[in-house]
């Protein structure tokens, strides 16, 4: 009684505040706009948003002008810090205070990132479009289709997943928070102009369950994702072998260098002739980009290896405990220009990723994929998107199904007749769509007609 009690009269108070600070703001909003002006709003760190960063890019290489808006944090890409028509707008990341239920603080939560959305969007240039991430979706869903209604521009919903069941792998299915999440974005998703999605199996439950039309842009790799040249590999393994022990020279306390030659634990520089080839008897480089959250079982890894995010330390003191006798595990963090050369670089890269909704794609995958690395996914509903088993990589289940994958693909390591560059040939010989052309076809088309345009949804893999 006493929680029911509370929240009456917090509801009492906030909505009519909410309502008074809506209706101040949109009388001094600036009412000047452009259908050539793009608002990009991810509720979430701007330089943890690959996807909406390369939304960015091409809008602006497409003439638009664009206020990218999130909470500050990891910095975007140079390119986007450069361009001067593109506005960083950072939402104040507010320390909500810890007392009471957790319910009750989400509830503040969302009331306090409300307010906060609404006098952004309102203060900033008018936008003709407003380009949404969904998750996170409550309450910037509904915020942003009350701005556009007041500001008459159009909506659209870029979904990378549903909220809802991120919020279940920490909450349950039952919880009412999750149940009133899963209500929510249904509903306040249909009010959008315009809906992207990430997956053919997506967009089919977008229009299913919850009777909203989207157009499927699956992630792709920008042009930046390629293979890494033997020198630039040098230099990257060179730089982080300063900070991190795996990458130095065998036996080496420092980076090696010598009169003739410079080695990192990879790679050896001739240093009169300036030719770079590989160590003799170098150790494979397996990477596996991790976000450290619930959707991704580190564990499985670590247990492969054996031989039988907020958890990054649970994963590194896992580490520690484990006394692996021919392998080096590092848990580097790379700046957002060196990710593409270190995968660029790596033998194998191995994806732990499960979808949350069993709807979307670990763009990790992606971007390995377009750096012409082989990779080791868990299974999971829609997997078969993209990876393709024996193809371009193999699916697992477990860490013994992994442990043996590894054990095959690293046998003769580093013959060049192996599995692991047989996968890579099949990578070369299939051409696929990068980013930008991909984004021509499917998306650009949304800010050039009043009405919706629905283009052919193309295969992940198509040329």
């Amino acid at each position: 009684m006493a929680a029911a009690a509370l929240w009456a009269a917090l509801c009492a108070t906030a909505l009519p505040t909410l309502l008074l600070c809506l209706l101040l703001l949109w009388q001094r909003a600036p009412r000047a706009g452009s259908e050539t002006r793009v608002a990009v709003l991810v509720l979430g760190d701007l330089g943890r948003s690959p996807r909406m960063q390369y939304h960015v890019l091409s809008l602006v290489r497409r003439g638009l002008s664009v206020a990218f808006i999130g909470f500050p944090g990891t910095k975007p890409r140079r390119e986007i810090l450069c361009n001067e028509n593109i506005q960083i707008v950072h939402i104040p990341e507010l320390k909500i205070w810890q007392v009471g239920p957790r319910v009750f603080r989400y509830i503040v939560k969302v009331m306090v990132q409300s307010i906060q959305l609404l006098y952004t969007m309102l203060k900033i240039a008018k936008p003709g479009y407003v380009l949404l991430q969904n998750p996170p979706g409550l309450p910037s869903i509904a915020v942003m289709w009350v701005v556009c209604l007041l500001r008459k521009s159009k909506l659209i919903i870029d979904w990378h997943n549903y909220g809802y069941t991120i919020m279940s792998l920490t909450h349950g299915e039952r919880h009412p928070i999750v149940r009133m999440a899963k209500w929510y974005e249904e509903v306040f998703g249909r009010l959008a102009d315009y809906n992207i999605c990430v997956t053919k199996a997506m967009k089919e439950d977008l229009q299913v369950n919850c009777n909203i039309r989207a157009i499927t842009l699956y992630d792709k790799p920008p042009s930046f994702f390629k293979e890494t040249s033997l020198s630039d590999q040098h230099k990257l393994f060179m730089k982080l072998a300063k900070d991190y022990s795996p990458f130095k020279a065998r036996n080496a306390v420092e980076p090696f260098q010598s009169d003739d030659v410079e080695k990192s634990a990879f790679t050896q520089l001739d240093v009169q002739s300036g030719n770079v080839t590989h160590c003799p008897g170098r150790p494979a480089l397996l990477i596996s980009s991790t976000s450290w959250t619930e959707d991704e079982d580190f564990s499985i890894l670590l247990k492969a290896l054996e031989g039988k995010g907020p958890l990054k330390e649970h994963y590194n003191h896992l580490i520690v405990t484990m006394h692996f006798k021919h392998i080096q595990v590092c848990t580097p963090w790379l700046e957002a220009e060196d990710y593409p050369l270190l995968l660029g670089a790596a033998d194998l890269g191995v994806c732990l990723h499960k979808s949350s909704s069993g709807l979307d794609l670990p763009m990790k995958v992606v971007d390995m994929f377009g750096c012409g690395l082989p990779v080791c996914a868990v299974h999971f509903q829609c997997l078969h998107e993209l990876v393709k088993h024996e193809v371009n990589g193999l699916i697992f289940r477990d860490s013994s199904e992994l442990a043996e994958q590894l054990k095959t693909l690293f046998w003769e390591f580093p013959n060049a007749e192996g599995k692991l560059n047989s996968f890579r040939r099949n990578m070369q010989k299939t051409k696929q769509l990068r980013w930008d052309e991909s984004w021509e076809q499917t998306v650009f088309p949304l800010f050039c007609n009043s009405s919706i345009v629905t283009p052919t949804a193309e295969s992940p893999h198509s040329n």
